[in-house]
């Protein structure tokens, strides 16, 4: 009975406060504003710094042939031999290069390197912005040990409002279902206060940025 007089009494002021609205008493505040400082470094740099300061790994490609080179490289390092990739453009790279990769969905559970694009690079936060509208689709990003993004610096921008908005421009005629913004490979450190990496994604992620078109 205390509950249900309890939930009127709420629902009975909410429903007065939106009938008798009051007035913004705060009506010099300029919420249009920037709410940081201008970045005064380059967007290159700065996502590189922010990013591998929340432990990004961050590779600078002059180009995709130097992209192939680093991705080699990487592959060596880790003793891997096949990618997930289901990305067309980045296909053609890999099959042009030799690289073995698997695009069959039956292979995603068992891939420890997942290869794909992105919308954006947050240069303030560090972080990349992915969509379901992406050919990788949501599943890339949670199931392989690594994974590998590769991204154009005209993909670059500064602020996440400035994501946002160019998400809404892209898709106008029709929002992705989930957009997400990654930040740094997953981890937790909810069990004894330990950090354990990859606790819910991957334990490492590389952003491989191409200065080219």
């Amino acid at each position: 009975m205390d509950e249900s007089t309890s939930r009127e009494k709420v629902l009975k002021a909410i429903r007065n406060a939106s009938i008798s609205q009051t007035e913004n008493p705060y009506t010099d505040i300029d919420f249009n504003s920037p709410m940081y400082q201008e970045i005064t470094e380059s967007l290159d740099l700065t996502f590189a710094q922010e990013f591998t300061r929340i432990a990004g790994k961050f590779v600078f490609c002059e180009n995709d042939s130097e992209f192939i080179q680093n991705l080699k490289a990487v592959l060596d390092q880790q003793s891997i031999k096949e990618i997930f990739c289901t990305e067309p453009n980045l296909c053609n790279l890999l099959g042009e290069s030799s690289i073995p990769f698997s695009n069959k969905e039956a292979d995603l559970l068992d891939a420890r390197i997942g290869l794909g694009s992105c919308e954006y690079l947050i240069a303030r936060l560090g972080s990349i912005m992915v969509s379901s509208r992406q050919s990788s689709g949501r599943r890339m990003v949670v199931y392989p040990e690594f994974h590998f993004v590769h991204a154009y610096t005209r993909q670059l921008v500064p602020d996440l409002q400035d994501a946002l908005s160019g998400i809404r421009e892209r898709y106008a005629n029709g929002m992705p279902s989930v957009v997400s913004v990654i930040s740094g490979p997953s981890r937790t450190a909810d069990i004894e206060k330990t950090l354990v990496m990859g606790a819910h994604g991957p334990k490492e992620l590389y952003v491989f940025l191409v200065d080219q078109e």
